[in-house]
């Protein structure tokens, strides 16, 4: 039975398939942009240069100084630099961390952005921006910094490490995962959650195999999308808010903390949230135990499982937990101190998740 909703649909143009990066001039053309800056980590320089070429005489210049988590002072240094180059757009190029840092520049009046994602992680399909500042990431939603146009172009992916695709992937799976329990769920956010999963499960084991195959490539970005298009019109919950306070505190690298919470969270969260539980396990090839079979499926592609091996000290577990708890928010589940440690001890050390209980799985312990 469906019951009442409300859904808002973000006004967002995607332009997708191979070699659509071509199409980019005529996308920032057609909004209207005149001198743009591209926005890119050092190490993607080379590209973001290669994409202001391409951009010809729209192009005003290029900032390569994006990074993790998008320190606020980076963010106001681009903002400077964006203003003094009399730029009236911007093009992000890379992932989470060059679009972020586009979104920032967009937050403080700068001008609007347009999106070029190399990675799968969805930040280029949601309003949602992040700050770190002493320690601590602020996150929130604002239209301003919603891109104007995404350009997936699966050529750009093809260099990406099968590692970084991995990490980067689950993280979008993780936006999936918290869309179908999130407070203001839809039906359709809800079938592009299943829809998204379903894609990058099929894909990822394909790039790990062979990072040059195009159609995997291609149905990696697919998935992304549909988990970022997720992320942007619900409520995130305790997964994502543990993984900003072990970016801003630990400055943990996002992609492979994503990869690790995620099967923990989620089998925090089973309990009280039986329908999701069920749709993801379908998402998953008809597991009773989604949480399980995500951290089985990390392990199978290589990717990190425990928060030890990304530099977290055992010790910083009752600090990140405090700071989980008192930052409030949507969860189906309550959050309590003593959940939230023995879900972080889990994931610290690697353990696998617990079934929820009352699920299948749970039974058969």
């Amino acid at each position: 039975m469906i019951g009442p909703f409300t859904h808002q649909a973000l006004p967002m143009r995607a332009v997708f398939g191979a070699g659509s990066l071509a199409r980019l001039p005529e996308e920032v053309a057609a909004l209207g942009m005149t001198r743009v800056v591209v926005l890119c980590t050092p190490g993607q320089e080379a590209t973001g240069r290669a994409v202001a070429a391409g951009l010809g005489e729209r192009a005003a210049g290029v900032v390569a100084e994006a990074r993790m988590h998008v320190p606020v002072e980076v963010a106001r240094r681009a903002t400077t630099r964006v203003a003094e180059l009399g730029a009236d757009g911007c093009v992000a190029v890379g992932g989470g961390s060059a679009i972020g840092l586009g979104k920032a520049v967009a937050l403080a009046d700068g001008p609007p952005l347009v999106a070029v994602p190399t990675t799968y992680a969805g930040s280029e399909m949601t309003p949602v921006w992040g700050l770190t500042e002493g320690g601590r990431k602020r996150t929130g939603r604002d239209p301003r910094v919603l891109p104007r146009t995404v350009v997936y172009d699966a050529e750009l992916t093809l260099g990406l490490s099968a590692s970084t695709s991995v990490v980067s992937g689950l993280n979008a799976i993780a936006h999936a995962v918290e869309g179908l329990y999130a407070p203001d769920t839809t039906p359709l956010v809800s079938l592009m959650a299943a829809e998204g999963v379903r894609a990058l499960v099929a894909a990822l084991p394909r790039v790990v195999a062979d990072g040059t195959d195009r159609d995997a490539r291609a149905g990696a970005q697919y998935g992304a999308w549909l988990c970022g298009a997720v992320l942007g019109a619900t409520t995130m919950s305790l997964h994502h808010r543990l993984c900003h306070v072990l970016g801003g505190a630990l400055d943990l690298p996002h992609g492979p903390t994503h990869a690790v919470v995620l099967p923990h969270a989620l089998a925090y969260n089973g309990p009280a949230a039986a329908e999701a539980v069920r749709a993801l396990g379908g998402a998953l090839g008809g597991v009773d135990d989604p949480a399980r079979e995500l951290w089985e499926l990390a392990g199978r592609l290589g990717a990190p499982r425990s928060l030890a091996e990304l530099g977290m000290a055992a010790d910083d577990v009752p600090r990140i937990a405090e700071l989980a708890v008192s930052g409030g928010g949507a969860n189906p589940r309550p959050v309590t101190r003593d959940g939230v440690e023995r879900l972080l001890r889990a994931a610290w050390a690697g353990a696998p998740p617990s079934a929820p209980e009352g699920s299948p799985a749970a039974t058969r312990r």
